[in-house]
């Protein structure tokens, strides 16, 4: 395959990064323009706080190949991956976070898997620049995920980033995944093609910090589990008939015991009892409340994503 045929989209969600994008934008283009100087970055701005978008729109009137897109409120990195990929318009796209851990020299490599065949290529950290307490949460996270997966084909090691190369076909194959709420890298296992991975170093965060707190990435954890997996539901069955099993087992022994020995009823056991059940229906309830939930938010059929302004007339 011909690098000079080829057209490369540099998708970038943008989030906080006013200090940050002028050196991602020179290290993309330093490492972009050796393959092939037929490319375009694209920068979703997410309606951070700072001052991003004026940044973009400057980078822009310096190198028009720098497409800015901005939101219209704050709609999640994942939307604005998709957001970013719904403009490109290149032979393969590569999506990269904007914090500059994901290195852009990485990029050839990327390319040179997307000539040997391949339609989706992921990158795989071999160590995660992250603080101790993330890593480990992380890592617990991707332990229960992977066991709520029935599909083991969408399991992974956790180390995998959404630094990624889609060809074409594969990206607009993501396009077409209507989920209201989504994990990029799941939908990206779950639209299959041949795909394969690449080895890279995580960077430290070029300038500030992560804007995910504890509870964004519970909420992120929960979107991905329930979206992709209906086996807390199926956990929640077991788990009552269990318990149904059980308590049937302490009324036959009560039943007998109360025939050979004065029966004394007492305020543990029967607290006991009512609490443990109480517990456990609670939580079957608000599970299958929050699977309705994302049903709910699902058939209002409501845009992904909303973009209010550009820099550029498509």
């Amino acid at each position: 395959m011909n690098n000079d045929i080829i057209k490369i989209s540099i998708v970038s969600p943008v989030y906080n990064a006013e200090k940050i994008l002028p050196e991602l934008t020179k290290q993309i283009v330093s490492n972009v323009l050796p393959i092939t100087d037929n490319f375009e970055i694209i920068y979703i701005e997410d309606c951070g706080p700072d001052n991003s978008w004026e940044v973009i729109k400057k980078i822009h009137q310096q190198e028009p190949r720098v497409k800015g897109f901005k939101m219209s409120r704050n709609f999640g990195q994942h939307a604005a991956i998709k957001a970013g990929i719904a403009q490109a318009s290149g032979d393969v796209v590569i999506v990269m976070d904007c914090d500059l851990q994901d290195d852009p020299i990485y990029i050839n490599d990327l390319v040179q898997k997307y000539q040997e065949g391949y339609d989706i290529v992921y990158t795989e950290k071999e160590k995660r620049a992250h603080s101790f307490l993330k890593n480990i949460t992380a890592g617990i996270f991707n332990r229960i995920f992977n066991y709520l997966l029935d599909n083991k084909s969408l399991q992974s090691s956790g180390n995998i980033g959404s630094y990624s190369l889609l060809s074409k076909k594969a990206y607009k194959s993501f396009l077409e995944y209507n989920d209201y709420q989504f994990h990029y890298l799941l939908v990206l296992r779950w639209i299959g093609f041949n795909s394969t991975s690449i080895p890279i170093q995580h960077k430290e965060r070029y300038e500030g910090k992560s804007s995910y707190n504890f509870s964004k990435l519970i909420e992120h954890a929960l979107v991905a589990i329930i979206f992709q997996s209906d086996k807390l539901l199926r956990i929640n069955i077991i788990l009552g008939g269990a318990i149904a099993f059980l308590s049937l087992i302490f009324g036959v022994y009560i039943l007998v015991k109360s025939f050979f020995v004065p029966f004394q009823a007492g305020w543990a056991s029967v607290m006991v009892m009512i609490s443990f059940t109480l517990g456990i229906l609670l939580l079957s309830l608000g599970t299958l409340g929050l699977y309705i939930a994302k049903m709910f938010e699902q058939v209002k059929n409501r845009p992904q994503y909303i973009i209010a302004e550009k820099t550029i007339d498509k």
